[in-house]
């Protein structure tokens, strides 16, 4: 009798260790540290990123409204980013964190070249709002000339108004798109910019600026946003990035890791 009891406790014990050792979480060395998941899920499956870009279109929508009641010398326009403004790159961002790879030029091109990008919420209805009152939308992105085609292509599909060459201005040499923005208010009153990067706004945040430098650019410039710059958002990827890696472009993984924890406030 006692042999059996000792056996039965054994066998008891080993079970709770097992089921201990089940509920410890896996640690996953290959894991791509900078949390492009996480952010991409937000992305993809939460209604309040969906309700944050129905906001930022409803807002543009009002702009847009009151702009157009105003006279101007030449026709109106509105400028916009493409990526994560109006189209919704996560699932390269997926692709490529499944695999504990991060972005690069030749992985980014394929994607585009595919031009099968979604939609974001409010952002279709809004540009054709904008077509029917008579104002141009002018798609200003930092994508290269190479991913002209595929670009093309993504705007055709889902018939985005102004789909055309003459109002698609990708980046030639520079990645400021101050230049870009003069050559359409040359010949165009522009009403609104929209997009995810404050460099879609003001060649104020140009040049790798540090944190510190964007905010008080923000501030600086406060009274535009909702008014003239409607932001998107976007917690996958941009200048906010680079700024928290110290505008490094070729830190590795363990060094972003440890430039993310160095930025973060706990108590």
């Amino acid at each position: 009798m006692k042999r059996l009891y000792f056996i039965a406790c054994t066998l008891l014990l080993m079970a709770c260790a097992g089921t201990k050792k089940a509920a410890t979480p896996c640690i996953q060395s290959n894991l791509v540290p900078d949390g492009k998941l996480w952010s991409s899920l937000f992305q993809q499956k939460a209604a309040e990123y969906k309700a944050l870009c129905i906001q930022a279109y409803n807002i543009a929508t009002l702009r847009l409204e009151e702009a157009v009641k105003q006279s101007s010398a030449k026709p109106k326009a509105v400028v916009t980013d493409i990526d994560e403004t109006f189209l919704d790159n996560s699932p390269y961002a997926v692709n490529r964190a499944l695999r504990a790879l991060d972005y690069d030029p030749i992985s980014w091109q394929e994607w585009t070249a595919k031009g099968i990008a979604d939609t974001l919420t409010g952002a279709l209805s809004f540009f054709n709002y904008a077509a029917a009152k008579n104002v141009e939308v002018f798609y200003i992105t930092n994508r290269k000339e190479k991913e002209r085609q595929g670009t093309l292509q993504n705007l055709l599909y889902y018939h985005f108004p102004f789909a055309d060459e003459q109002h698609l201005i990708l980046r030639k040499d520079s990645s400021s798109k101050e230049i870009r923005r003069q050559q359409v208010a040359a010949t165009h009153d522009i009403i609104l910019l929209l997009g995810d990067n404050l460099a879609d706004f003001s060649s104020l945040f140009d040049n790798r600026k540090t944190t510190e430098q964007r905010a008080a650019n923000v501030q600086q410039l406060a009274a535009e946003f909702g008014k003239k710059f409607i932001v998107l958002p976007n917690a996958n990827y941009g200048g906010w990035e680079e700024a928290v890696y110290g505008n490094n472009v070729n830190l590795n993984p363990a060094q972003k890791d440890s430039a993310i924890k160095n930025n973060l406030k706990g108590y």
